[in-house]
């Protein structure tokens, strides 16, 4: 089959590691073509890169990352006229049998609906964010008044968005749902859990070489050490973060490692700076492999979500953890499911997010090294039973063999 994946998120290779990439690797090792669009920095030229078993173009676009609202509305409005050009320009002598995009953006949509009528391809949709809900939550969007019209066009381009996919994938039961609560005219036979996947790699474990990497990045050896890594913004709560950091800046056996990018970094930076926090550093963004090395010389990975969510997020940035076995610690809103995971699965505890002492009577539970050991060892035996992208790709493929 020749499978078209449209992504917003911006990689140079197939080999790098992440959940679309690895999904994709695993679409090739079965035999497949593989044609990716992914979007390249304002400041480069669209590339394409032709490969024995696959092809990537790199589309320059309008920015809609890291950037204001309202640029980023604009940016988000022009994709899909941009993507539908870049198909027309450099794949029409392709014929897709399968198309699959992710959300967010949802602004994709008349670009699948080109190449579903064009090719007679099927479509399946990848709900990794469920929009225009989630900017209500957090007060970026309003339904009702002048500004409410904005709302309700995101909201049309949804339902069309669910309309011409032919499965929808959701990360969790909750999101499963959620969609189908929320959007009647969907049937139930659509829609799937397709849940966050990776290729798992074997993490070195070698004492020696974990102090080296603690030292490098100065983890103190004789502390637990809490990490979270991924998105720093609005969604993820850091103002909550920033509580729990004062909430436990004499809790002496704690030490915080916090890696990452987005709008709330510069403010968390400035906080950190004027509280003066001794158990607590921030990284800005590493490269994925450093990443994952750091991930696996510290005990415990840390999940904040901003407690005004309706919307069940399931953040990826867990697989990490899990691939390094090592326990999660989930401060999130009561809407998401990842608490029903993370403890049915033993691998995990978890708070609701505004709850300063529950994360905190929490965070020294995890301090006893035996629990650690149990819940991680859980952590590893979950993600390689259910979230492998071997797991991804059967459940996409069983529709379209």
């Amino acid at each position: 089959m020749n499978i078209l994946f449209m992504t917003l998120i911006d990689f140079d290779s197939i080999h790098e590691r992440g959940i679309y990439t690895d999904l994709m690797r695993e679409f090739i090792k079965n035999g497949h073509r593989v044609y990716i669009i992914s979007p390249s920095s304002k400041s480069q030229p669209t590339k394409l890169y032709d490969y024995k078993t696959h092809t990537i173009l790199k589309l320059r676009i309008t920015d809609v990352q890291k950037t204001n609202p309202i640029k980023k509305g604009i940016a988000t409005l022009l994709l899909e006229s941009q993507y539908i050009r870049a198909i027309k320009a450099y794949f029409s002598d392709v014929t897709f049998d399968l198309v699959i995009y992710s959300t967010p953006p949802i602004t994709l949509q008349r670009a699948v609906a080109y190449v579903k009528r064009r090719d007679h391809a099927k479509a399946y949709l990848l709900l990794k964010d469920i929009f225009p809900q989630n900017a209500v939550d957090l007060g970026m969007m309003q339904k009702s008044g002048i500004r409410g019209l904005i709302y309700w066009y995101f909201r049309a381009k949804e339902k069309k968005l669910y309309a011409n996919s032919d499965t929808i994938g959701c990360m969790s039961q909750a999101n499963v749902d959620y969609v189908l609560d929320n959007n009647p005219a969907i049937s139930p036979d659509v829609v799937e859990i397709c849940p966050n996947s990776i290729e798992p790699l074997d993490m070195d474990q070698n004492s020696q070489q974990l102090k080296a990497v603690k030292k490098k990045f100065h983890i103190p050896l004789n502390k637990t050490a809490f990490i979270y890594g991924g998105n720093l913004g609005v969604p993820q709560g850091v103002d909550f973060l920033m509580e729990c950091l004062v909430a436990t800046r004499y809790d002496h056996q704690a030490f915080f490692v916090i890696v990452g990018a987005g709008t709330e970094f510069d403010k968390l930076q400035s906080f950190m700076d004027r509280q003066k926090l001794n158990h607590a550093i921030l990284y800005p963004q590493l490269p994925k492999d450093e990443y994952d090395v750091l991930v696996n010389a510290c005990d415990v990975g840390l999940i904040f979500l901003d407690n005004r969510f309706t919307v069940p997020n399931f953040p990826s940035r867990m697989l990490s953890y899990m691939e390094a076995s090592i326990p999660v610690l989930a401060a999130t809103d009561g809407c998401t499911d990842i608490r029903e995971v993370i403890t049915h699965g033993g691998f995990g505890l978890w708070c609701e997010s505004g709850n300063v002492a529950g994360f905190k009577q929490k965070l020294k539970q995890l301090h006893d090294e035996r629990l650690r050991e149990q819940m991680g060892q859980c952590a590893r035996a979950y993600i390689e039973k259910n979230c492998t992208v071997k797991h991804a790709y059967e459940i996409i493929m069983k529709h379209y063999q």
